[in-house]
């Protein structure tokens, strides 16, 4: 039987939290790396792979699948999913869903519209790097998704669905740390995400670290060029 091709970038925040729940539950798959820098992702060959152009995304014999949400769900029911990290059990898997729905228009909004705008697009030339008035806007309306994590899903649990690690958090918490490339520091405002955004690490190691060693460098590299810093 062949393997599925899992196409992803680690700079990508969904792709890196499959990667990371993949190498988790040693689940067999073909490494497919995209080079988004390189904007691999908007070749004809890869419309081909997949019509959105965007990653992650699989293929499976002759099925293409797109959307992080909707591949884990489809290797979950193939019986491919770490049933650790995406449980059977159906209240305990409605949790995770809960997340994962709740944060698509949350957490992932707010940390990724701030990175995109802070310093993707002007990285790419597609807009112009924000004022510090324009920065502590987009900072505002982000830490107000992340006091929301704080205050519902934080407030008396380990992990976003209960207190076992699943892939709900490996999800929230690669949105979060993608806001270190933007010179941010979730730390100083948000205790309990500092905590949980350790217990994930801790359980997700040697996996979390290695997923995030290309967040880290670009974090590391922008820690002295003129970013806006408004937080």
């Amino acid at each position: 039987m062949s393997k599925v091709k899992y196409f992803y970038d680690l700079l990508s925040q969904p792709s890196r939290a499959l990667w990371i729940a993949l190498q988790m539950g040693k689940i067999p798959y073909e490494d497919c790396p995209v080079a988004l820098r390189k904007l691999e992702q908007r070749t004809e060959a890869f419309k081909k792979i997949n019509r959105f152009q965007k990653v992650p995304c699989i293929v499976d014999g002759d099925f293409h699948l797109s959307e992080s949400v909707a591949i884990l769900r489809y290797l979950s029911d193939k019986g491919l999913f770490c049933e650790k990290l995406y449980p059977k059990d159906i209240k305990e898997r409605a949790r995770v869903d809960e997340f994962l729905e709740w944060q698509h228009l949350s957490i992932r909004y707010g940390c990724a519209f701030y990175f995109a705008r802070l310093w993707l697009y002007p990285m790419r030339g597609m807009a112009e790097k924000p004022t510090a008035e324009e920065a502590a806007k987009f900072r505002k309306e982000m830490e107000t998704h992340l006091k929301y994590l704080e205050t519902m899903w934080l407030n008396d649990r380990k992990f976003v669905s209960g207190n076992a690690l699943t892939v709900a958090d490996l999800f929230g918490a690669c949105e979060i740390e993608q806001t270190k490339i933007c010179n941010y520091d979730v730390t100083k405002k948000f205790p309990k995400i500092t905590d949980w955004l350790a217990r994930v690490r801790e359980e997700s190691n040697p996996f979390y670290d290695e997923g995030h060693k290309y967040v880290e460098k670009l974090a590391a590299f922008n820690a002295n060029n003129s970013l806006v810093k408004d937080n």
